[in-house]
């Protein structure tokens, strides 16, 4: 007889659960919730003034599933979200479900070129929109590419009254016209594994591809999010981090319906301040973050006069958080139970999460432990081989959360998704023998920016288009506040000057404020191996040097 093969031989490992995975909808998963925690909160608008309760809420839900029905949205139309976080976008999200619409999540911080694009390869027929975020007027924007977007067919501007478009308090008029028994009819017609969610994410080469999220990916990854946070109806979840991200509407929204909790939001622009008197106010039980937001809450200078004993939990997730930080979130916020999660778009997001109760060594060096019902193994890049524990290779996950694919992109996918269902993430980790990982680099050149995700290539191309720039490269640099920053390297065409405000400013409003370089270097050659490819990993170091940025370079991180 062969040796029995044990797990820790090979960096491969699978989540045991006891608990089954949902086969039901989102919008059945919200009547049931409904059914159990009827009169307690489910959402609360600070900003807003606005409370729900569960009942409230999916009452909501229902009129503006039945107004987007009214203005002909049918099974599989695409609505689009473009705010910040209010209550709306959760009603919206909910609403698309019920009506078997695709939600597409745009993110607040894009300009038109990125707009532009996302409206019209998802071919969204309604937009919901903000009318503007921090100093971007988002109407103006509208006007100036509205007349190209051919299926873009009514625009919903939140708020009171519309010059242009329609306003919110019209679109939820328009329920009237659609009676209930229509939208049970069309509930009906529904299946978990119909794509409700499409999410963009920055590609290495050319534009962003719209990860495809069934009700089956994002509602069971919600549930074992909330399940590894220890969240009931009792807990009131704080969530400061964007709604457009999994981080918002899955690991903030999701995880607390499937558990009957609270969500409470503080304010759209993130405010330190406010997201502490907040925590005070509503009492919440968990909070989530970035590292640099926890970082600014701790930093706050009237930190020491909000209450926050109420916290117990929470997620801490988007880049590495520094040993000292989690130390100070766990003794300064009382958040014991804090966990680290790891997972990307297209695996809806969460493959790997912290425990709640485990060391502080764990917390910060790895992150986390396999999600129930979810494989992951680490194999070598180059064939494919599953490695030794110990042994760093690409990280891979395969599962119930795997996207469906990218919106029509067929090729794309199957270069992400391998023929036995493997999502290749990207990153290279290691898997330790107790089955926790640590990632230890990316094989892609993404940056991550506080928490966002920057891939060059996609930078790269825009600077491209201007008509001085011969040649550039982009990569990430080591920052002590954002993790990251972007730099550019750029070789001018012969005879014509420029300066790196110049090249900025070129960015500005074409490209979302987080994706315009921090550092600009102008160059006559670039880094390079005895083949000819560009040597990034050279470059980050010239820059680390003649930036000053030795320190943050050898900051610890997990």
């Amino acid at each position: 007889m062969h040796p029995e093969v044990t797990a820790t031989q090979t960096s491969y490992v699978s989540g045991p659960s006891e608990r089954p995975l949902l086969g039901r909808t989102i919008g059945e998963q919200l009547d049931l919730t409904v059914a159990e925690y009827a009169s307690g909160e489910a959402l609360v608008s600070r900003h807003q003034g606005l409370r729900y309760t569960y009942a409230e809420l999916r009452d909501e839900v229902e009129r503006v599933a039945r107004a987007l029905m009214a203005l002909g949205v049918g099974k599989g139309d695409r609505v689009g979200i473009w705010s910040p976080n209010v209550a709306e976008w959760v009603l919206v999200q909910y609403a698309t479900a019920k009506a078997g619409a695709i939600l597409v999540n745009v993110n607040p911080a894009y300009r038109t070129h990125e707009l532009r694009y996302a409206l019209t390869q998802s071919g969204v027929s309604v937009l919901v929109s903000a009318r503007g975020f921090r100093n971007t007027d988002y109407v103006a924007m509208l006007e100036e590419i509205g007349p190209g977007l051919s299926e873009l067919r009514h625009t919903v501007l939140l708020g009171e009254g519309a010059s242009w478009g329609m306003s919110w308090d019209e679109l939820v008029s328009r329920a009237d016209e659609v009676p209930e028994e229509a939208l049970r009819k069309r509930e009906a017609e529904l299946d978990f594994d119909d794509p409700v969610n499409i999410q963009y994410t920055s590609g290495t080469t050319g534009m962003p591809k719209g990860a495809t999220l069934t009700h089956h990916n994002i509602l069971n990854n919600g549930l074992f999010v909330g399940e590894r946070m220890r969240l009931t109806g009792e807990d009131r979840v704080c969530v400061p981090v964007p709604f457009y991200h999994c981080f918002g509407m899955v690991l903030g929204n999701l995880a607390a319906l499937t558990h009957g909790a609270c969500i409470v939001l503080p304010g759209d622009p993130f405010d330190a301040g406010t997201v502490l008197a907040t925590v005070q106010e509503e009492r919440c039980t968990a909070l989530h973050g970035v590292p640099t937001m926890f970082i600014a809450e701790l930093e706050h200078p009237d930190f020491g006069s909000f209450d926050l004993r109420t916290l117990r939990t929470g997620i801490m997730a988007g880049s590495p958080c520094p040993v000292e930080v989690m130390k100070q979130v766990i003794e300064l916020m009382h958040m014991t139970e804090v966990t680290i999660c790891y997972g990307m778009t297209e695996t809806s997001p969460v493959s790997f999460q912290s425990m709640p109760d485990d060391d502080l060594e764990h917390r910060v060096a790895t992150v986390g432990a396999i999600h129930p019902h979810v494989e992951a193994k680490v194999v070598d890049p180059a064939t494919g081989k599953v490695l030794p524990r110990g042994k760093s290779g690409e990280l891979c996950t395969r599962g119930y959360l795997v996207m469906r694919g990218y919106w029509h992109d067929a090729e794309a996918t199957r270069e992400a998704v391998g023929p036995a269902g493997w999502m290749h993430s990207g990153d290279l980790a290691a898997m330790r023998d107790d089955g926790y990982v640590n990632i230890v680099g990316r094989i892609k050149d993404m940056v991550i920016r506080g928490g966002e995700n920057i891939y060059p290539r996609e930078v790269e191309e825009f600077l491209f288009t201007n008509p001085k720039i011969a040649e550039v490269q982009v990569i990430g640099v080591p920052d002590p506040k954002y993790g990251e920053e972007v730099c550019a390297w750029i070789r001018l065409k012969e005879g014509v000057e420029t300066t790196e405000h110049e090249v900025r400013e070129f960015c500005r409003g074409k490209i979302a404020t987080y994706k315009i370089p921090r550092y600009v270097r102008f160059t006559d050659e670039f880094p390079m191996t005895v083949t000819g490819k560009i040597q990034k990993y050279r470059m980050r170091e010239i820059s680390i040097e003649e930036l000053g940025l030795g320190d943050a370079a050898s900051a610890s991180t997990a």
